[in-house]
């Protein structure tokens, strides 16, 4: 990097940190403003501050990694949740605004009652908050590290590699240093920081992956996107070109003439997973916590659905593409890189000239600040209002609330980058994201629309989803039992990672469900309270729909009906500009058709979200 890239990064650097600190002030009223902004988010904002938080410094490191090892089928790790987004706009977003909570774990004290509500409500903070998060904390920084490296900043001025700065570790100095940026700027302005500089920091982010996509691609070595198709097939020996490891030939035996690609990147375990199992396992499937955050912080119920499908706009449809294409492009020009997640940094210091390098190194630091700064403040959260306020200090000022807040920034940082520093693999780090925050996913589910799901039961699928997943992802490793005496060495790593998914889904099954039954359920004065609270649809609250008379807000058969036409038009729209940036016009026509179908759909049906507002005995009598 030469000095107007450095004064480019530096300048972007102080402007988002005097952003935070200018709108550190509206942070400082209560604990709503510093972690929900005082729940007057638009929705344009809210949907970009999840898209933001979504795209880190991690995403296109994590991207070039996998195709370059499974191809673009690969994806489907992290494109199966567009489902379960779909899912958040027409079913969960207007019950989490209605809600009215600050975090999510705060919900369990509202959906259940009595001393396993407390407990689990702790427990599910304290999980969220350190551990979990902090994994994911140090995702974002082990990506920024390896970033430094891959441009090879230390390089540029004045070390070596390998070579000691200050007598430290340079991986040690630069996590340090990434940790005191996001710190300064996440501690001070609390959301309304985040969400007002994640507007800009999102775009720009974007606006970085398309400059290095449209370089690499242009460059004489690739050829344009019709030498990207060509050879980026001819130097991998699986498929790497394909959206599925699915085949079809018309008029062959089988499912329709639909079978397995023999070249496929990825097993058929594994995308059956991705695609009907991980989305509805996983423990965002009613939403995420830092997206439950923008849409409690949404200014009313509509708002809140609006800022999910924007989301799901940005973060499927718009920025899949820059991503797999700088992926392809580093197929073709590094093949015999043994570290696929540094093509990224590797092609912008490639093919980058001076000055537009700055700016895309100032992309990637947003896209670091955006969604750091948001696991800092969405972790705050759980010890702030969920534990101290909750536990150690009910009577807390909201002074002294946002000021332990901030303390808590500081403590979650710290774990983090202790995270980041053990860590060697982003990918790895995903997986294991995902592995230990399966399996209570379908419980989260049904506490919604069915009165007999209970604390405890919530309590075991969480606690089983996590110590199956990481028994399951540690590897390669054993451990030993002692039997007579004799000590038996048993694998526990399972390479397989749909396999591994499906297994902890069914352990996790297999424990909570005998939980819920072998406890008593919530007591009817909870049952009717949370009802009357969030007027959920579906059969499971019929008893609590009687007794207060009040019919569902929503018609949950609707809004499953929307959620099919909306997949349409999600992945539609994906993969139909998908096959047009690979040259397959007949294709992206038709998957094009098909998104299409599902928006007459959608467009049919508007307006007829409300299922009921009105007494039950109202509609009755015809009056509805």
């Amino acid at each position: 990097m030469q000095t107007i890239d450095w004064i480019i990064v530096v300048a972007y650097m102080l402007g988002a940190l005097g952003l935070g600190a200018y709108l550190s002030r509206r942070a400082s009223g209560s604990i709503e403003d510093f972690f929900v902004s005082g729940r007057s988010l638009p929705w344009w904002l809210a949907g970009t501050s999840m898209a933001a938080t979504t795209f880190s410094i991690d995403t296109p490191l994590y991207v070039a990694g996998v195709v370059g090892s499974r191809g673009i089928a690969g994806n489907w790790e992290w494109w199966a949740f567009g489902t379960g987004h779909v899912v958040l706009i027409y079913v969960f977003a207007r019950l989490w605004r209605r809600s009215e909570i600050v975090t999510d774990a705060e919900l369990t004290e509202i959906r259940y009652g009595g001393r396993s509500a407390a407990i689990l409500r702790g427990v599910k903070a304290f999980l969220f908050a350190i551990p979990i998060n902090c994994i994911g904390i140090g995702l974002g920084m082990l990506a920024a590290v390896k970033v430094v490296g891959g441009l090879e900043i230390w390089q540029s001025v004045g070390f070596q590699e390998g070579q000691l700065v200050l007598g430290a570790d340079p991986k040690l100095l630069s996590i340090v240093g990434v940790s005191l940026l996001v710190l300064l700027y996440a501690g001070l302005s609390g959301l309304w920081g985040v969400v007002a500089t994640d507007f800009f920091q999102f775009f720009l982010a974007l606006f970085g992956a398309i400059v290095v996509a449209i370089f690499a691609i242009g460059s004489p070595e690739v050829g344009g996107l019709s030498g990207l198709v060509t050879k980026a097939q001819a130097f991998t020996d699986f498929d790497v070109l394909a959206f599925t490891p699915l085949t079809f030939e018309p008029g062959a035996t089988g499912w329709w003439g639909i079978g397995w690609s023999a070249f496929a990147g990825i097993s058929a375990t594994s995308f059956v997973a991705h695609v009907f199992v991980q989305w509805w396992t996983f423990r965002r499937s009613d939403g995420g916590g830092e997206f439950i955050q923008r849409l409690a912080a949404s200014q009313d119920e509509a708002s809140a659905e609006k800022a999910a499908w924007f989301f799901n706009i940005m973060h499927y449809v718009v920025r899949t593409w820059p991503w797999v294409l700088v992926a392809l492009a580093a197929v073709v020009l590094y093949p015999d890189m043994q570290d696929p997640e540094l093509a990224y940094p590797r092609l912008m210091l490639d093919f980058l000239p001076t000055g537009l390098l700055g700016v895309v190194v100032a992309s990637l630091v947003a896209a670091f600040m955006s969604t750091v700064s948001t696991q800092i403040n969405w972790g705050a959260s759980y010890l702030t209002n969920d534990i101290y306020c909750r536990f150690l200090r009910p009577d807390a000022t909201q002074a002294e609330l946002v000021a332990f807040g901030r303390v808590a920034s500081v403590l979650i940082t710290v774990l983090g980058a202790a995270a980041a520093f053990y860590a060697e693999s982003v990918q790895w780090i995903f997986q294991l994201v995902i592995a230990v925050g399966t399996g209570p996913g379908v419980v989260l589910i049904l506490r919604w629309f069915w009165w007999r799901v209970n604390a405890w039961a919530e309590l075991a699928a969480m606690a089983a989803g996590m110590a199956v997943g990481v028994l399951t992802s540690m590897g390669p490793a054993s451990i030993s039992l002692v039997g007579l005496g004799v000590p038996v060495e048993v694998p526990i790593l399972v390479a397989d990672f749909g396999l591994r998914l499906m297994m902890i889904t069914v352990i996790t099954t297999l424990i909570w469900v005998p939980v819920m039954y072998a406890t008593a359920p919530e007591t009817p004065e909870t049952l009717r309270r949370f009802y009357k609270m969030v007027r959920p649809g579906g059969p499971g609250w019929q008893v609590q729909r009687a007794e207060t008379g009040l019919a569902p807000i929503q018609s949950l058969r609707d809004s499953l009906i929307r959620v099919a036409a909306a997949v349409l038009v999600l992945y539609g729209l994906m993969f139909a500009i998908g096959a047009a940036l690979l040259l397959r016009p007949l294709l992206a026509a038709g998957i094009g058709a098909v998104a299409a179908a599902g928006g007459v759909v959608l467009y049919r049906r508007r307006g007829e979200q409300v299922a009921a507002s009105k007494p039950t005995s109202e509609r009755a009598s015809g009056q509805g």
